[in-house]
């Protein structure tokens, strides 16, 4: 099915269900009841979100110069507090927040944001690289360490990007609870360099990023980024979400490539899924349980 866009309880715990039970539809229905599983409904009417020409030949600027670009308000239409309690149920049930995507409301921002994906990239596909933060003060979390996505090749020769990160907080994004940090491009002196492995960014370039919940931001990804340190004070956990993006007429940077406005059913979903639990592996730690169940749902 292709997209057509016009301008509770207390959740089980993975101990007490088996994690036989993550492959049915109907535990996640009930695991959070207010959101829909493979339901094409939830797109039906769905509206695009497209700037003008202006903001958007101010968007194409500040991603060319800053590497980023900031969008505030955006109206989403969607409870949004819904979908990052959900994150949290998930995370208190001992499941990985990315199995949030398996819900169809963690895909409607990103069939809304098509045409600015089309202003950045021209043609493009979603990559299969996803994630789901439940950033926790009360654990003293952090977001994932400084990295830059992919490296240099990932830009064009005048600096527009091949491929983009969309990072949209689902909740407050803070200093305190966890907020995103990044350099601009245009103040780091590795950046697009053969030693962008190496940081020597001064300190004062490092920008914060506070966000309310559903701001949307997009940068490219030879931009070096990361989720900072939880302070005891930071009040609620900081709930986000990530996809990636990438132009149509280059070379694939990770398969399969997704038509950006498929609907995917819940089997595909739970494929996706399994395969972001094997990747993102390195960046923290995996429950071996999940970890053995992914490898069964990706034929490993």
């Amino acid at each position: 099915m292709s997209i057509s866009l016009t301008t509770p309880a207390a959740p089980a715990t993975v101990t007490a269900t088996g994690v036989r039970d993550l492959g049915d539809p109907r535990f996640w229905q009930e695991f959070a009841p207010g959101l829909h599983v493979g339901d094409p409904a939830t797109v039906q009417g769905l509206s695009a979100i497209a700037p003008g020409e202006a903001d958007m030949a101010a968007i194409r600027a500040m991603v060319r110069e800053e590497g980023y670009f900031h969008a505030s308000s955006v109206g989403w239409g969607m409870d949004i507090a819904l979908m990052a309690n959900t994150v949290r149920a998930l995370d208190r049930a001992g499941l990985s927040p990315v199995f949030a995507f398996l819900y169809d409301e963690f895909w409607l921002p990103f069939y809304r944001l098509h045409p600015i994906y089309q202003g950045l990239l021209g043609e493009y596909m979603a990559l299969p690289d996803f994630w789901v933060w439940n950033v926790d003060p009360a654990r003293g979390d952090a977001g994932w360490r400084p990295h830059r996505d992919k490296d240099r090749n990932s830009l064009l020769p005048d600096g527009m990007p091949k491929s983009i990160t969309t990072w949209i907080p689902l909740s407050r994004a803070t200093p305190l609870n966890g907020c995103m940090y990044l350099v601009p491009a245009n103040l780091d002196p590795t950046y697009n360099t053969p030693d962008e492995k190496t940081w020597r960014f001064e300190h004062a370039s490092i920008r914060a990023l506070p966000a309310e919940a559903g701001d949307v931001f997009m940068w490219n990804q030879a931009l070096v980024h990361w989720g900072s340190r939880t302070s005891p004070r930071g009040g609620e956990s900081r709930v986000s979400m990530a996809f990636e993006f990438q132009r149509a007429d280059v070379a694939p940077m990770n398969q399969p490539l997704l038509p950006p406005l498929a609907f995917h059913d819940f089997g595909a979903r739970l494929r996706l899924i399994a395969k972001q639990v094997l990747q993102y592996r390195h960046m923290y730690k995996v429950d071996p349980a999940i970890e053995r169940m992914a490898l069964q749902v990706v034929g490993k």
